[in-house]
């Protein structure tokens, strides 16, 4: 569980949503201990935050930029992206961290502006410990809650599937209207 929630912190599209609830309901058949599982899943997500700081914090900002302006376009990540999450990372500060632990798919990000920044290292794991804890948690503790009610998930699955289906649609339709107004 700790290596699926360490990839998914890394942006490889395994939904910890999915996983932490699924393993919350192992906890409550008796197959889990919650303690082991909410430490092991927070080591992972930890672990898998330090593979873009300690990078972002070696190279510095300069050379980061460098990278970004000659190999940017093969990773998707361009230079504009940095200045948004600097600035939004100076603007927040240390909390940054921790808010950003909470918010899906944005975990991850964070990493780069605290390495840049250097923001210390035993700050980063704290804020990143603190908030990835609260984040597994909640969902694995929401999988024990569910437990023998696993099944009553399956009947709302249709709605949380309109529900996600609308909002990637009207997100897409935002940044289309977005970048149609600012070409004007």
């Amino acid at each position: 569980m700790a290596a699926l929630v360490a990839l998914s912190n890394l942006l490889v599209p395994i939904p910890s949503e999915l996983v932490l609830p699924l393993s919350g309901h192992l906890v409550g058949q008796g197959r889990f201990s919650f303690v082991a599982l909410l430490v092991w899943t927070t080591a992972g997500a930890v672990a898998s935050s330090l593979i873009p700081y300690v990078p972002a914090r070696w190279l510095g900002e300069e050379r980061l930029r460098r990278f970004l302006r000659r190999f940017g376009r093969f990773v998707l990540v361009y230079e504009s992206d940095l200045d948004k999450v600097s600035g939004w990372f100076e603007r927040h500060g240390l909390p940054a961290v921790l808010i950003c632990r909470l918010v899906p798919g944005v975990g991850g990000l964070i990493s780069v502006p605290a390495g840049i920044k250097r923001m210390p290292l035993w700050r980063f794991v704290l804020y990143t410990s603190l908030g990835s804890g609260l984040w597994n948690g909640a969902f694995i503790g929401q999988g024990w809650w569910l437990g023998a009610r696993w099944g009553l998930a399956g009947h709302y699955e249709h709605v949380a599937f309109h529900a996600v289906l609308a909002a990637v649609i009207s997100g897409l339709l935002w940044l289309v209207w977005r970048r149609l107004s600012t070409r004007s």
